[in-house]
């Protein structure tokens, strides 16, 4: 069958899942973009101030609440019937992002987190099984292909949009917009949900609350599907650390000068690269290159594709973070981006087609599981691990008290000073969260060592080899290769008999 063939066949469902799903990611990857980057933001750039294991909690409370109540919601999506869980899932998502505008600190973050997740879980299920429903054995790997294009539509534009809004050091930090503009992006999707999108036929006999927990009992027990799912975990691990920690590292540790001379001004900050920038090349990767890619990858069976992909991920992964060079970064994030299509539109395709006809809303719900298993341990590892090795701030705070001798004193003494001097004209609630633990001590280090503040990360940086910690998030990726490679071979010998 040609491409063209195969893009024709497609209904109208397929086509509004699409748009709806491309409204969606482009809130909340806009979002997304943003937020690893404001929450941990020290108090003079307007950021909540929380320490990374703060963050690695709020996003694996969030990742627990997104991944596994599709678990449920799956079910409960083919019981309600899809445009009332859309509904649901928009109305939740709404809220969260105006809660998320308006939180000051930890708990109130937390709250809008898990609004969101639970806003997304509730969406997931009734798009995917429409896409699911909308192919077939022959057209599969090219729909899982355009799907996967166009959510990277809304991911290409958000970083955009985000940087547009959050503002910089020199005009001043307005993070808040973001928040509202994905709200706003998020009910346009009222209109097609309401107007265009049609129920699937297969879904308008019902089943009871009963059946439908019943029916994620048995999928749950299918050791294969639950097997296969924990192995594609290491993947997710990897991803949401690209977007989770691997922008403060940006931020933190990246010499991003050279890139930044010939990008519009919206994408830089003093001199730099604006993290979310560089996180948005994967999309830009993914919108060009992802549809044709997708017929090369169709060419191959679905598990060897998908374990080349997690492999050119784990490689891409690990390089990424053991380098300063904003060229290199750029690069390595290009190159994951291309592991990345290789394997997540196959890992989707494969669970569809293999899914019972009247379950796929339930398999694709429970797909979210290594999503799960991936955020949610990546944020529990990685949070006290970067506070602990990588922290600019904390390292530039030590270096002062064991290398350059400053008593702990002078430090209190300086961050006392700039709160009594209040240069930036800080409100006072804001003034009121600067302590010794959460203030930004880098300038003052420059000016103590007379070095500029590239000369001065790479003290730091041959100091303290904060890109250590990339070893130990990139050995989860080795074990799903490994993993992957044992699964492979064991279906090969199943289909052999």
């Amino acid at each position: 069958m040609s491409f063209k063939s195969q893009v024709t066949g497609f209904q109208r469902n397929f086509w509004i899942a699409n748009i709806m799903e491309m409204f969606e990611r482009l809130a909340f990857f806009s979002v997304r973009a943003v937020l690893p980057l404001w929450m941990i933001a020290t108090a003079d750039k307007h950021g909540l101030g929380l320490t990374f294991t703060e963050k690695g909690l709020i996003f694996g409370v969030w990742a627990a609440c997104q991944s596994l109540i599709p678990m449920l919601s799956g079910s409960f999506a083919n019981y309600l019937g899809y445009r009332k869980s859309l509904y649901i899932a928009f109305t939740t998502n709404v809220f969260g992002y105006i809660l998320m505008a308006n939180a000051t600190g930890f708990w109130s973050m937390m709250l809008a987190g898990i609004a969101v997740g639970t806003g997304t879980a509730i969406f997931k299920p009734p798009i995917q099984g429409t896409v699911a429903s909308s192919v077939t054995e022959e057209n599969s790997s090219v729909g899982y292909g355009i799907f996967y294009w166009v959510v990277n539509i809304g991911g290409l534009l958000a970083p955009v949009m985000a940087s547009t809004l959050r503002g910089n050091d020199t005009d001043g930090y307005t993070w808040s917009y973001v928040f509202y503009a994905a709200a706003i992006v998020t009910a346009l999707n009222y209109i097609p949900a309401t107007f265009f999108f049609k129920e699937p036929d297969k879904l308008k006999a019902t089943k009871s609350a009963k059946d439908a927990l019943n029916d994620t009992w048995t999928a749950l027990k299918d050791r294969d599907f639950m097997i296969f799912l924990l192995i594609f975990s290491g993947f997710w691990l990897m991803f949401m650390q690209l977007w989770d920690l691997y922008p403060n590292f940006i931020d933190q540790w990246t010499d991003s000068r050279d890139l930044a001379k010939i990008l519009p001004a919206f994408m830089t900050d003093n001199g730099s690269v604006k993290a979310e920038q560089f996180i948005n090349i994967n999309s830009l990767c993914i919108v060009l290159f992802v549809v044709p890619w997708s017929v090369v990858t169709g060419k191959f069976p679905r598990l060897v594709a998908i374990t080349a992909g997690i492999c050119l991920t784990t490689i891409a992964f690990f390089c990424a973070g053991i380098t300063m060079a904003g060229v290199v970064t750029a690069i390595c994030i290009a190159f994951f981006s291309l592991g990345e299509m290789t394997c997540s539109p196959k890992f989707s395709e494969y669970i569809g087609v293999n899914a019972p006809a009247d379950k796929k809303a339930l398999y694709m719900g429970l797909s979210n599981i290594p999503f799960a298993v991936g955020w949610i341990v990546g944020n529990v590892v990685s949070g006290p691990l970067y506070d602990a090795f990588a922290n600019k701030l904390q390292i530039t705070k030590q270096y002062l008290l064991d290398v350059k001798k400053v008593p702990l004193e002078t430090l209190v003494k300086v961050v006392d000073d700039y709160k009594a001097a209040n240069p930036d004209n800080l409100l006072p609630e804001t003034i009121a969260k600067m302590n010794i633990d959460t203030f930004d001590f880098f300038p003052y280090f420059q000016e103590l060592t007379g070095l500029d503040k590239y000369a001065a990360n790479q003290l730091l940086w041959d100091a303290y080899a904060p890109w250590k910690i990339w070893i130990v998030l990139s050995s989860f990726g080795i074990l799903s290769i490994a993993a992957m490679l044992l699964y492979n071979r064991h279906k090969n010998r199943i289909n052999s008999k």
